[in-house]
């Protein structure tokens, strides 16, 4: 009504001009930069008679509302890409970090598989030199000899994947089960390669 009354005051239109206005700006596809609003903003105005109030797309603003509102819109961006990029940033950090963990436990695992072909080796030698009973080794007596209690459960996944590395990648190396000490136990047994001269061919 404070709309039709100043409109009228000013151009001296009717206020049939001013709803047939309004309802050309409902029927219309254009950005006409005036919004129609009811009793709920959220509701989408339909007919004129719900229309409560009129609200403009483009506000009039000062130099200084301007200005503060391109100073704060600036900031606000500004900060969102620094927060981005700090974001960014730590977790390049953490993957960084993630892929150094994973080559040192690779490195360790490289380093464990090593020291089981020595001890099985070694332990087979000494058989061969009746000074060990049996050909083969407990697996957990070799992990019990080459990690110290204090730094099993730390150590338990390098010597995991050796376990498992030796079993899919090391020829030399079997593993086999065997009653030890009225207890069934699996153990390495380390075997010899084979090779035959020309003339046993």
């Amino acid at each position: 009504m404070e709309a039709q009354e100043y409109i009228a005051n000013v151009t001296g239109s009717s206020s049939a001009k001013f709803e047939a206005a309004l309802t050309w700006i409902l029927n219309s596809n254009k950005d006409v930069g005036i919004w129609l609003k009811g009793e709920d903003p959220s509701e989408l105005v339909t007919t004129v008679d719900k229309v409560v109030c009129l609200e403009s797309a483009r506000p009039r603003m000062g130099v200084g509302c301007r200005l503060s509102r391109a100073l704060l819109t600036a900031v606000t961006n500004v900060l969102i890409f620094f927060w981005c990029l700090a974001f960014l940033w730590g977790l390049l950090i953490l993957l960084k970090y993630r892929w150094r963990k994973l080559e040192e436990e690779e490195q360790a695992m490289y380093e464990m598989v090593k020291k089981i072909i020595d001890v099985v080796q070694d332990h087979y030698v000494d058989w061969e030199q009746d000074m060990e009973r049996y050909p083969y080794v407990g697996i957990l007596h070799v992990r019990d000899t080459l990690i110290p209690p204090q730094s099993r459960r730390r150590m338990k996944r390098v010597w995991d994947r050796a376990v498992e590395f030796l079993a899919s990648n090391e020829s030399r190396i079997q593993t086999e089960s065997h009653r030890v000490a009225g207890e069934d136990m699996l153990v390495w047994r380390w075997t010899k390669p084979s090779s035959f001269s020309d003339s046993e061919r």
